[in-house]
């Protein structure tokens, strides 16, 4: 239920700032190196883009029209690396469960065909785990209504940050990247966990072994104590030799002592 309210709550609140014109749009360009067309059919190929590397985990399919038409012109393009897409986005970041952060406020984007505009239809974006919770779809569905609000992006408003961001395009090379920086830092994050996981093991076996000592400890007293009991036994038992000791009271006769001995026997 709270999940529903604050979701309701950040749709009216991003409904409210494209109503005043105070969200501004933020862009992020890919190479053509990261684009997959399909032959053109009727004018129009096939694309998708597939980005998975923080903050980003999405999918963009939909078709694309060359700025002239013609069907061999995109895809010899993309070889020759002359096409690029930017996205754009509004900036409301969601938690991944890896811990991260993702841009999931995906709402447009423009494949261009050396700095020309293409013509795009069909457009549907898919968040990716690990940033596809229904947090994370909300915040998408939000920034899809609040689109037409924005308006259109392409228009020549927004020409400079889009040149900007077309200037340091995101290529394979930096998602390898940052993939590799986000696994050093899980392992970093496990390594840390099984340290902690091993100091508290050990912790709990130091605190554990007095409890066993002191067990020990009354048990050999106990033994000990067994031992004693016999032994006490045993001194009692030396009432004999006091006894034949009697026997050779100098005041009796030689006859007397034999008598006494043979009587003790």
């Amino acid at each position: 239920m709270k999940k529903i309210l604050a979701l309701l709550v950040l749709a009216l609140a991003m409904v409210g700032y494209a109503q005043e014109g105070s969200i501004k749009p933020k862009f992020q360009a890919f190479t053509g190196a990261l684009l997959k067309l399909k032959p053109a059919q009727n004018g129009y190929h096939k694309f998708s883009l597939k980005v998975e590397a923080a903050p980003w985990a999405f999918q963009a399919i939909g078709e694309v029209r060359a700025p002239n038409g013609d069907p061999d012109l995109l895809i010899n393009a993309l070889f020759d690396g002359d096409v690029y897409a930017v996205l754009a986005y509004i900036d409301q970041p969601a938690s991944g469960t890896d811990g991260q952060e993702y841009n999931v406020g995906l709402f447009d984007m423009m494949l261009y065909y050396d700095e020309e505009a293409t013509t795009i239809r069909n457009l549907k974006f898919k968040l990716l785990p690990p940033a596809n919770d229904d947090w994370a779809q909300g915040i998408l569905s939000d920034a899809l209504s609040s689109s037409s609000l924005i308006g259109n992006v392409w228009g020549g408003k927004y020409d400079g940050d889009i040149i900007k961001a077309s200037a340091n395009p995101m290529d394979k090379q930096k998602l390898k990247s940052m993939k590799k920086q986000h696994t050093s830092a899980e392992e970093t994050m496990s390594d840390d966990n099984d340290r902690r996981s091993r100091m508290k093991s050990k912790a709990k076996a130091a605190d554990d072994e007095p409890v066993v000592k002191k067990k020990k400890k009354k048990k050999a007293v106990e033994e000990d104590e067994e031992e004693d009991v016999p032994k006490k036994k045993k001194k009692k038992k030396k009432k004999k030799s006091v006894d034949e000791d009697e026997c050779d009271d100098p005041s009796l006769s030689i006859k007397e002592k034999r008598r006494c001995r043979m009587g003790q026997r």
